[in-house]
């Protein structure tokens, strides 16, 4: 039923999030591909004031929508 599919989606999202924190990607055929993307330190300016800060190199997971689920979606 519905907690048991609870049970299970809880299940794949704790496996996921551990194999992307140890900087793999997780395929899913038909589905999509999980991953990690490292973004470069950089500056940027704030709008507000102008001034230049420095952003700290960083990590952040993606999500890129498989064949199967794009097809899924336009028909």
């Amino acid at each position: 039923g519905r907690k048991d599919a609870a049970v299970a989606l809880d299940g794949v999202i704790d496996v996921i999030s551990t194999a992307l924190t140890a900087g793999n990607t997780v395929t899913l055929i038909g589905f999509g591909t999980f991953g990690v993307k490292e973004k470069a330190a950089r500056e940027a300016r704030n709008p507000r004031t102008g001034e230049i800060v420095k952003i700290k190199a960083s990590k952040a997971p993606y999500f890129k929508a498989g064949k199967g689920l794009k097809d899924q979606v336009n028909k």
